[in-house]
C-alpha cells in the first residue's frame, strides 16, 4: 500500500514513530499520549477513529478495540516542526484511560506525591473480561 504524499510531510522519528496528543474537543482535556506509525495514521485518517502504534504489543492498536472506548476523530493537526500529532477527538462511553478513568493524566504532584485526583468511573474488570 502507497502512503499519501501528506504522511511523507512528516518528521517521524528514527523508529518511524510520531507521538500523538489526543484532546477532547468539546472540553479541551487532554485524555491520553500514544505512538503512531505511518500505517497508524493513514488508517486513523481513513476510519476517522484513533488508531494507534502499541510499542509493547508491537502492533496497530484501534483504540476501543477491547474496551469499546473508541475515539471518533474530528480533527487532525500538526505542530510547527511537523513532530507531533494532535487529535481533537470525541470519546465513546467518557472513558479514555485503561483505568475506567477519563483521562490517563489522573495523577496530580501534591506536597511531593503524586495523588489519583480523578475518579474511576468503570472498573476495568468490567471493562476487559
Amino acid at each position: 500500500m502507497s502512503m499519501p504524499d501528506w504522511i511523507k510531510d512528516i518528521a517521524w522519528d528514527d523508529n518511524g514513530l510520531l507521538p500523538v496528543i489526543v484532546q477532547e474537543a468539546s472540553t479541551g482535556d487532554v485524555l491520553m499520549f500514544a505512538w503512531m506509525n505511518r500505517d497508524a495514521l493513514a488508517r486513523t485518517a481513513e476510519l476517522r477513529e484513533a488508531v494507534f502504534w502499541s510499542r509493547s504489543r508491537r502492533k496497530l492498536w484501534h483504540k476501543g478495540e477491547e474496551s469499546g472506548h473508541t475515539q471518533k476523530v474530528l480533527d487532525i493537526r500538526l505542530d510547527c516542526d511537523r513532530d507531533v500529532l494532535l487529535l481533537k477527538v470525541e470519546q465513546t462511553g467518557g472513558i479514555a484511560c485503561h483505568t475506567g478513568r477519563h483521562s490517563c493524566f489522573f495523577h496530580s504532584l501534591t506536597d511531593g506525591r503524586w495523588d489519583e485526583v480523578d475518579p474511576v468511573i468503570k472498573n476495568p474488570d468490567d471493562i476487559y473480561k
